[in-house]
């Protein structure tokens, strides 16, 4: 509600981009502005699992770098490659040309994918990935905002031409609906303090960009162990800056419907609040027959139309983990789209 009245009420000049402080964000004070996109996760267990035919379309909703819309291009199949980032759109487009026709780029968020394939008159597809998260590119940009140790504009869309910032939230929201943000979103255990500073601290200067944010939530909590203080906060921030649980919710719904008998579905999450609505998902849309204690019978499922092909999620090995640390909270969920009915026979 809250989130949908400040959007109604944004201003129209972005937030001011400062001087940078020179003493801030020393641990990454060497750190360049590089235009690379981060290394692709779980590669090799995408296309065991997805195991995607010759010539069929996948849909990859969140292309990214490209490195795996190249993967599945290099395996025979054809892609549709989306991602609400121009950047991306524009990286993959000229990276990947020499896959000519085999490759559509659009951009796109996948939750949007239904509405691009009737564009295209595609009405099933052979399977569909999700690489959820943010790229190293994004983080690396200061001027995309999605850093506390880079000084930037309090952005975090990934989209640019939507209006919510995360200026918008910082300076908008009250206490109560930024405690529970930060509290549900980021699972920060400081959510009330770190809500409350806020409020006080934009009474007297509007926060506008990402370092003084992530320095007031430093004094106020302290540094323990590796992680920096302000990482759940930005987390929660650019969550609701994009929406990224309403966008899984509806995408996860939009892609399985449109998948064809046998294709398959993946997605990689980096946190628990994403692989949790993953997880139920497929959970949901793999049982065929519900039961309760107060019914007479078993009913069908309605929604029943995946097996699944991972019970447990699928984790990085030991050797991405050490060459690539972002890689180890990265989980692959994937199931198939069955024929309706599967079973014909009670449990």
């Amino acid at each position: 509600m809250l989130r949908q009245n400040v959007m109604n009420t944004l201003w129209s000049e972005r937030p001011a981009w400062l001087a940078v402080d020179p003493g801030a964000g020393e641990e990454e004070a060497h750190a360049t502005e590089e235009v690379v996109y981060h290394r692709p996760v779980l590669q090799r267990e995408v296309l065991e699992l997805l195991k995607p035919k010759a010539s069929s379309l996948i849909v990859d909703g969140t292309c990214g770098g490209g490195g795996h819309t190249e993967e599945l291009l290099e395996s025979g199949a054809e892609v549709l490659a989306l991602d609400q980032d121009p950047d991306a759109v524009q990286h993959v487009t000229e990276r990947l040309a020499r896959f000519g026709r085999r490759l559509i780029v659009r951009q796109a968020n996948f939750r949007h994918a239904g509405w691009v394939l009737d564009e295209l008159g595609i009405r099933s597809i052979g399977g569909a990935l999700l690489d959820l998260g943010v790229s190293s590119r994004q983080l690396e940009n200061s001027k995309r905002g999605f850093s506390f140790v880079r000084n930037g504009p309090l952005d975090m869309r990934m989209d640019p031409q939507t209006n919510l910032t995360a200026a918008n939230i910082v300076n908008h929201y009250d206490e109560e609906e930024l405690t529970r943000l930060f509290r549900e979103l980021g699972e920060e255990p400081a959510a009330r303090r770190i809500a409350s500073l806020i409020v006080k601290m934009r009474k007297a200067s509007p926060f506008r960009e990402t370092l003084p944010l992530a320095l007031a939530i430093e004094r106020l909590v302290g540094r323990h162990g590796r992680q920096h203080p302000a990482t759940q906060v930005f987390q929660a921030l650019r969550m609701e800056v994009n929406d990224e649980l309403g966008a899984l919710e509806e995408g996860l719904r939009v892609l399985t419907a449109r998948i064809a008998s046998g294709g398959r579905i993946g997605v990689i999450t980096f946190h628990s609040l994403e692989d949790r609505i993953v997880k139920n998902f497929f959970r949901d849309h793999s049982r065929e027959w519900l039961d309760k204690p107060e019914w007479p019978e078993p009913k069908r499922n309605p929604d029943y139309d995946l097996k699944l092909v991972t019970p447990k999620p699928v984790h990085p090995v030991d050797e991405e983990q050490r060459a690539n640390p972002r890689s180890r909270s990265a989980k692959l969920r994937v199931a198939e789209k069955i024929n309706e009915p599967f079973a014909s026979k009670k449990p």
